[in-house]
This record gives C-alpha cells, sequence and structure tokens, in this order.
C-alpha cells in the first residue's frame, strides 16, 4: 500500500521512504516510523528513568529530536543506531537537567555487599522485566552510568564526559551500582543469590 501526500508519496513498509516523507514533514509518516520504533525507544527510556512519566518525556523528547535531526542522518550508517544515540543522549540531558533536584537525596537505605560481581547464572535466573526493575531503583547517577557502560557499551572517558564527572568517578559509580544492584537481588530475590556462587569483580576496569 502507498499513501499520497503530494510530493511526499511513502510506503509505509519501506523504512526509507517513510524517512525521506518525514523530511518533509508528512505527519502519516512520522506517524509511521513512531510505529516503527516506539517498543524500541520506549525500551532505552524505561531503563533510563526512575518512573513511566520520566520515561514518556524522554521518549516523547527523542522522537522531537529524530524529526528535528532527519537531515543530519548519514544513510550510510545504521538508523536504529542513530536513533538510540538521540534517545541516550536525551537520557542524559534530562539527567542533567535534574541534578540539582537529587543531589542531596540519599540511596544508602540497603546495606552493601562487598564488591563482588554478579554472575550470569544469577542475572540469566532473574527475568529481562525484572533486572529493569531492579535498574529502575538505583539512584540517578548509579543508573546512568551503569546502563551507558553495561548495556549500551559507552567506555568511561566518554562517560565521564558526558555526565561532567570524573573517569575514577564513573569507574567507582559503576562499581557502586553493581553493588546496590547486590543488595537489592539479597532483598527482593535471596533464593537466587543463595543459589550460586558470586565471582570477584576486576579492581581496576577500563
Amino acid at each position: 500500500m502507498k499513501i499520497s501526500r503530494g510530493r511526499s508519496d511513502f510506503n509505509p513498509e519501506d523504512q526509507g521512504s517513510v524517512i525521506a516523507a518525514c523530511r518533509h514533514n508528512n505527519a502519516s509518516a512520522q506517524r509511521a516510523l513512531i510505529r516503527l520504533y516506539y517498543g524500541y525507544v520506549k525500551s532505552i527510556s524505561l531503563r533510563y528513568s526512575a518512573n513511566d512519566q520520566d520515561a514518556d518525556e524522554i521518549l516523547n523528547d527523542s522522537f522531537l529530536k529524530v524529526f528535528s535531526n532527519l537531515d543530519k542522518y548519514n544513510e550510510t550508517h545504521s538508523f536504529k543506531g542513530w536513533i538510540r544515540t538521540i534517545v541516550v543522549n536525551t537520557a542524559i540531558d534530562n539527567f542533567r537537567k535534574s541534578r540539582q533536584r537529587f543531589v542531596n537525596e540519599s540511596y544508602d537505605e540497603l546495606l552493601m555487599p562487598e564488591p563482588e560481581d554478579l554472575s550470569e547464572d544469577v542475572i540469566s535466573s532473574i527475568s529481562a522485566d525484572e533486572i529493569l526493575d531492579l535498574v529502575r531503583k538505583l539512584s540517578p547517577v548509579y543508573r546512568m552510568v551503569f546502563s551507558m557502560y553495561v548495556i549500551d557499551g559507552y567506555p568511561h572517558k566518554e562517560i565521564a564526559e558526558k555526565l561532567g564527572i570524573k573517569e575514577g568517578t564513573s569507574k567507582s559509580n559503576l562499581q557502586d551500582a553493581r553493588r546496590k544492584l547486590q543488595s537489592l537481588i539479597l532483598k527482593i530475590y535471596p533464593n537466587v543469590y543463595d543459589a550460586y556462587e558470586l565471582k570477584p569483580l576486576p579492581q581496576n576496569e577500563d
């Protein structure tokens, strides 16, 4: 099926056609693009936010930036990867704007265990939704560093630059985030935690 909107005709089943029509501000094409990537953008927004309201704000701002910057997209690169970068950067912008709000908040209500890393068996025994729920319980800075480093693969140097912190702080925040996740698993899923051995966390991470 082909939808006609003057010079912005597009095929909703052809991503390239949809993107081209979006560049002409075709509203139908924009809705089609949102349908294509809504779930993907939502999944990233959720793990960078503490609640659904913040996630929706990141999602909405991200799509606005996508449509505003389509002319900058290089078609030789992955469109999905380009969108991911926009969503992560939007989450970072949200974090930086909100930083003052949580400077004095305390997140030490759970005892921190020794610096040990979770084994793959422990992680694999918990569902994706349960892991997401645990990550969202982390403090904002721990959640940002953990998601950027562990999930999205950013190096500590780039994390530090984007968040306005020192590289050493990024590394220590990652270690603290892992400790906090262990505490959460110990509290919420004690049987899972006790069922597996934990391996030491490397002292110096790149």
